[in-house]
């Protein structure tokens, strides 16, 4: 999505997480987020727009492992999570009138929706 932001016009783009307000900084620095980020820590967005959590198997199936896998055969050792990795998320865009206009809800930790159908739903709002 990063190198098709500015496709988005003059949408605001945020990400939303539930990390510690006071650890916002390190994690938009971390991921060189060039969009606001916001935190949910009590997850009350979270479960206003209906996101939940996955079940173990599903959050750690074959293609986690995988990658897993092909990150420590790359050298690199996986670290121990600092947040929730069973939390799922979702896209949303939300129209100029305050209404809900599309919503894309996780069911994988590894889901999201395609970015054309992103721009599709910001266009029309």
């Amino acid at each position: 999505m990063r190198d098709r932001l500015d496709e988005f016009g003059d949408a605001a783009v945020a990400l939303v997480t539930f990390t510690r307000q006071r650890n916002l900084r390190g994690y938009r620095r971390r991921l060189d987020l060039p969009y606001p980020v916001l935190t949910d820590e009590d997850r009350h967005c979270y479960r206003a727009y209906g996101l939940s959590r996955a079940p173990v198997w599903r959050a750690y199936g074959v293609s986690t492992l995988r990658r897993y896998a092909e990150l420590v055969r790359q050298g690199m050792r996986p670290q121990r999570p600092t947040e929730d990795t069973l939390q799922l998320g979702g896209d949303f865009v939300v129209g100029r009138d305050g209404r809900l206009v599309y919503a894309f809800r996780s069911r994988r930790p590894d889901q999201r929706p395609a970015i054309d159908e992103l721009l599709e739903a910001a266009r029309a709002a």
